[in-house]
């Protein structure tokens, strides 16, 4: 009896994977706490959401807060106060 050529056998997924034998030096987690260090996302309700689509609106709207409030502000990392943007904006 012939074997199967790989073309002709099936590939299907297992409905479960033994880990420990994939990656045996493997570190569940190893790179969690650098991850959230650089990761800064929050969860809007729907209707602030809405109110606010985009990253830019968020921004505006939390740094008038900060200021009202009387709250430091750090540097603005913003490209879209960049000097160099408007700049490029208005020769064009």
């Amino acid at each position: 009896m012939k074997k199967k050529s790989s073309a002709e056998k099936v590939c299907e997924p297992r409905t479960e994977y033994n880990l420990e034998a994939l990656l045996p030096a493997g570190i569940q987690g190893k790179y969690t706490e650098r991850y959230r260090k650089g990761t800064n996302l929050v969860l809007l309700e729907p209707d602030i959401a809405k109110a606010f689509p985009t990253q830019d609106s968020v921004n505006h709207a939390l740094r008038l807060v900060m200021q009202l409030a009387g709250i430091a502000q750090p540097m603005k990392t913003s490209s879209i106060s960049s000097p160099s943007k408007k700049r490029v904006a208005q020769t064009g």
